[in-house]
């Protein structure tokens, strides 16, 4: 009896053993099999040294002792650190380019197994494709048409890194800086157009001035034209009123207006200050007479 109970304790004993070893090997099963990838990243599995798939964020099952997680690549966007180069313009400028380039990775496969150092190779690609786009314009168009050349940059930048599974999502001019010479020539130019517009703009106030004033002189002669001309239309009028007057009344209705025509001006002869002789033409007299004679009649 002791034997058959030992023998049946240590089947009992290798039992619970290989049972413990099924529950290690199958827990080890699940840890390596199940793969929880974050939300900013992605997985490349490979089988045997071959691309078998990309895991995405969540939950993912892969075949234990044959799949394997080779690359966790980040999907968040990435910027390279600022670049500086050297570039020529159209004519003949040597300036030096401060550039920046924001991306994403949005095929890990193409990334992982295309290219090795993708930072590196991204900025050596927009540093020569600055140097031709630069090369093409002249140095007054670099710096009004930044926004058109980095439009143009970002889209070469996509062409070229279209294979290796990557978004360009913006790229920046940050600064295009200039050597001394060039800067002092620059600041010479820009005093001289000052110089120029300043000079403009004085000649087409002396101008604008002349002009007024012909308008003004213009207006003024027009002016006096017709207020002569009303004068002559109020002599006509008092001309036809005196000829009416003496076609109706005869000739002593003018000898009257004249009289007293003289009369009134020799009263104001007298009423002017600082007059204490009065001289009276020789012919007042008879125009006196004649005039209280033109009213003593009309009486």
């Amino acid at each position: 009896m002791n034997e058959l109970q030992m023998v049946l304790d240590e089947i009992g004993g290798a039992s619970g053993a290989w049972m413990w070893l099924l529950a290690i090997l199958l827990i080890l099963v699940i840890w390596l099999g199940v793969r929880i990838v974050p939300q900013s990243e992605q997985h490349v599995v490979e089988r045997f040294g071959r691309l078998r798939s990309v895991l995405g964020p969540g939950i993912n099952f892969i075949v234990p002792f044959l799949d394997r997680v080779a690359h966790k690549v980040s999907i968040l966007e990435r910027q390279l650190p600022t670049a500086s180069q050297d570039a020529i313009t159209a004519d003949n400028v040597l300036v030096e380019v401060e550039t920046s380039v924001f991306y994403r990775i949005l095929e890990p496969e193409k990334t992982v197994y295309r290219i090795r150092d993708v930072d590196a190779a991204i900025a050596t690609t927009v540093a020569g494709i600055v140097r031709a786009e630069i090369g093409k314009m002249e140095l007054d168009e670099v710096q009004s048409n930044r926004a058109a050349l980095i439009a143009t940059i970002k889209g070469s930048v996509e062409d070229a890194v279209d294979n290796w599974g990557i978004e360009v999502t913006r790229a920046e001019i940050l600064d295009v800086n200039l050597d001394q010479a060039t800067r002092d020539a620059m600041l010479q130019q820009l005093n001289a157009e000052r110089a120029r517009r300043a000079h403009v703009t004085e000649a087409e106030g002396k101008k604008r001035a002349v002009e007024l004033k012909a308008d003004a002189d213009l207006y003024a002669a027009q002016k006096t034209a017709e207020a002569r001309k009303v004068q002559a239309e109020a002599e006509a009028y008092a001309t036809s009123v005196v000829a009416k007057a003496i076609a109706d009344n005869g000739l002593e209705a003018a000898q009257y207006q004249v009289a007293l025509k003289q009369v009134e001006t020799l009263a104001a002869l007298g009423e002017g200050t600082g007059r204490q002789t009065i001289i009276v033409p020789a012919a007042a007299i008879e125009a006196f007479g004649d005039a209280f004679k033109l009213l003593k009649g009309r009486g």
